[in-house]
């Protein structure tokens, strides 16, 4: 098979080097890039590079006919509205002069397809000439055009004859030849600012698309108007897939054609290349695919492959080639790493960077469209970097053919370390009193997210929450024992404020084995009582009894009283949310006067919480209120403000069911204001039922109905439990 360039043109070699050496109109050498090589497979079947259609020798007076050069439109284009809208603007309102637009994204992406559908939409609007050049910026087997070179198709395209052989002479002839008319010119795969700009007509109502993998930001100064070009979502990749082998056999197996559409992760060049393979295969189905493209130990670039030659990668590997080798480690680099999201202070730390440097190499990934610049994170102010899967794995796959092992699990730990520390300083904002267990790290980073409050900490762990769990699970394969059980612990404020239950017990059930393993006591402890509130407040309550129930016979056996205090707590915890009150109060009290012997105030504090909380529910406000008020007294005195808006909240509670509703509605108010302040949304959606419950029971149906609605828009997204309780209640109102 040819090897073919992102256009389609089949490989040659010029017999010529371009470097940029060219003039421009005044004569001066212009700068460029040096050419790369790499063979790219494009997903269209369009043929030909360079596309001229030229006029026998003739003057330019003989008037040849207008040049009709574009590519045809893909026949199986799909979605791009956005992109068509924005494109679209651009030519209806562009300024007086010739509207430029630059179309930039990875090797695959539809950059050629969607120019071309534009343009050809476009074509009543320019009858003075449709030009098309690819300038073979990414070709392994042939240099990129020179612009005199392209230039020189051009205008003998136009009828001319007898041309010059300089830069700044032809460029002169083409501006001239083209004033006046309205022509469309599209420059497929560009490899420089430098290469466009000497084949910019000056019709005052022409315009001209360019496409590239670099975001070729230098033609702004040119008028410039840019759109980046991004993978196709879920649907329409699956609808791309359809056209390609048939509705009927995506009728027969959706899931395995999405499947199929998920692991190209959306590149349209990926899906075609799966297509065409499933196409060949009438009798084969189309899980068979799914099933070769997602086989263990094997990336779906080695599967996605047109007439034994991976597609794909050729592609990525020439947009690899525009790297420096210093930019090239960074991509394998962060290619290894667990996550695929990522900040600058976890790719200086990978990497081991500077600030300047790790500035560098992330411009240098994203100008080539290897890596997607996803902004300020809205938390921090850090600028989110994203890999997508492909792209990854292709990465990951060049750093094992060309990095050591070793090495590779050096930038994996400094990572996984990264992510350690930034945790554990957002745990020591939020859950001062938590933060008492060592960290052992073996490479400390010099940079972490900027926790300007409690809040943004927060909001970083929640916004951090994938890569986390990531992080977690990639240390236990590596067999970093310590780091696993370290990274569930300072990822407790997540997990209290937030309650993601099933991340909550997974990473206590996974720091748990590996604190055993590590023979580390104090951590298995922790693990215990941790994850055991995770399984109670799950509602597991039986199982969070037997991990209460280890933890206190741990803590006997190792005569460690304040350990035991806390497992006889959270064992009270699992039997009061199982209804068990006698049971719940029995424990609390026993934890309450090993606490107390010990001077542990704050857990004193939230042992007469949990007292005054089965009080309550036991129909004893009096006692509630005594119970409470102490406890929210002790909370505030250990600076334990989250701790001590549970304590009001259920103070206002206790206070409308004393009798003095107006009390206790103002004290639950002053506890969602609190819980707002310190980013519990689990908080605010419970004081929120709270106050729905205190207004139906003093008679105000309609205030308890806008409560309990409230509270189940903030239940809906992280506790389908209490969203179906708070739906119960709704409908039960109404009726």
């Amino acid at each position: 098979m040819e090897s073919r360039t992102e256009g389609g043109e089949p490989g040659r070699r010029n017999t010529s080097r371009w470097q940029g050496g060219g003039q421009n109109a005044s004569g001066n050498r212009l700068d460029t890039a040096a050419s790369v090589a790499g063979p790219v497979i494009q997903s269209h079947e369009i043929q030909g590079g360079v596309h001229f259609h030229t006029t026998p020798a003739a003057a330019p007076a003989a008037a040849p006919a207008a040049v009709r050069q574009l590519l045809p439109g893909p026949a199986d284009f799909i979605g791009r509205v956005p992109e068509l809208r924005a494109l679209g603007l651009l030519a209806e309102h562009r300024a007086p002069g010739t509207a430029l637009a630059v179309i930039s994204g990875p090797a695959g992406v539809g950059k050629t397809a969607l120019a071309s559908h534009w343009l050809r939409g476009l074509i009543p609007q320019y009858p003075d000439g449709q030009f098309y050049a690819d300038l073979r910026g990414y070709a392994e087997a042939s240099e990129p055009a020179a612009p005199a070179e392209v230039l020189t198709q051009f205008l003998r395209a136009l009828g001319h004859t007898g041309l010059p052989e300089g830069l700044g002479e032809l460029a002169a002839l083409w501006r001239t030849r083209t004033a006046g008319l309205r022509v469309v010119v599209m420059l497929d795969n560009a490899l420089t600012a430098a290469q466009v700009r000497p084949l910019l007509p000056s019709g005052t109502g022409s315009l001209v698309a360019v496409t590239s993998r670099l975001r070729l930001s230098g033609l702004a100064v040119d008028g410039a108007s840019f759109q980046s070009l991004d993978v196709l979502g879920p649907d329409e990749a699956v609808e791309l897939l359809s056209r390609r082998i048939g509705a009927d056999r995506v009728g027969r197996e959706p899931e395995a054609t999405r499947e199929v559409a998920a692991l190209c992760a959306g590149l349209p060049l990926a899906v075609c290349v799966a297509a065409g393979r499933i196409a060949v295969r009438p009798r084969q189905p189309v899980s068979a695919t799914a099933t070769a493209l997602g086989r263990g130990g094997s990336s779906p670039l080695d599967t996605l492959e047109i007439a034994g030659e991976h597609a794909v990668r050729a592609a990525l590997d020439a947009s690899y080639r525009l790297l420096s080798p210093p930019h090239a480690r960074g991509y394998r680099q962060l290619g290894i790493l667990p996550v695929a999201v990522f900040s600058a202070p976890v790719v200086a730390a990978a990497c081991g960077l500077d600030d300047e440097k790790t500035d560098r190499l992330l411009d240098s990934l994203a100008e080539v469209h290897l890596l997607e610049d996803l902004g300020p994170d809205g938390v921090a102010g850090l600028d989110r970097f994203r890999f997508h899967d492909l792209i990854r794995a292709h990465a990951a796959g060049l750093a094992v053919h060309e990095d050591g092992a070793e090495e590779r699990r050096v930038v994996v730990r400094r990572a996984a370390d990264f992510y350690l520390a930034a945790t554990t300083a957002a745990e020591a904002l939020l859950a001062p009193s938590h933060r008492s267990l060592p960290r052992d790290y073996l490479y400390v980073p010099e940079q972490l997210p900027p926790f300007a409050t409690a809040v943004t900490a927060l909001n970083w762990l929640a916004a951090e929450q994938d890569q986390l769990t990531a992080t977690l699970r990639d240390a236990e394969a590596q067999g970093w024992d310590d780091l696993v059980w370290q990274l569930a612990d300072a990822m407790w404020p997540l997990f209290l404020r937030l309650r993601p239950y099933t991340l909550w017990i997974e990473a206590h059930e996974r720091g748990l084995a590996a604190a055993r393993r590590s023979g580390d006591r104090r951590g298995e402890s922790r693990m215990l009582t941790s994850g055991g509130a995770g399984l109670r407040n799950a509602g597991r309550h039986e199982e969070a009894g037997k991990w209460f129930a280890l933890a206190g016979e741990n803590a006997r056996q190792d005569g460690d009283p304040l350990a035991e205090s806390q497992a006889l707590h959270g064992a009270g915890q699992s039997h009061r949310l199982a209804g068990r009150l006698r049971e719940a109060e029995e424990l609390f009290t026993r934890a309450l006067e090993m606490r107390q012997a010990l001077g542990h105030d704050r857990g004193v504090a939230l042992t007469l919480l949990c007292l005054g909380d089965v009080a309550l529910a036991s129909g004893r406000a009096p006692d509630a209120v005594d119970l409470l008020t102490r406890a929210r007294e002790g909370l505030l005195a250990v600076r334990d403000p989250y701790d001590a808006a549970r304590a009001l909240a259920h103070l206002g509670q206790a206070h409308a069911k004393a009798g003095d509703t107006a009390l206790g509605e103002d004290e639950l108010h002053r506890a969602l204001a609190e819980f707002e302040e310190t980013g519990s949304v689990n908080w605010q959606a419970r004081v929120l039922e709270m106050l729905g419950e205190t207004a139906q029971e003093s008679g105000r149906a309609e205030v308890a109905r806008e409560r309990y609605s409230r509270s189940l828009a903030l239940y809906a997204p992280i506790s389908p439990s209490d969203a179906g309780r708070l739906a119960d209640r709704l409908a039960r109102s109404h009726g």
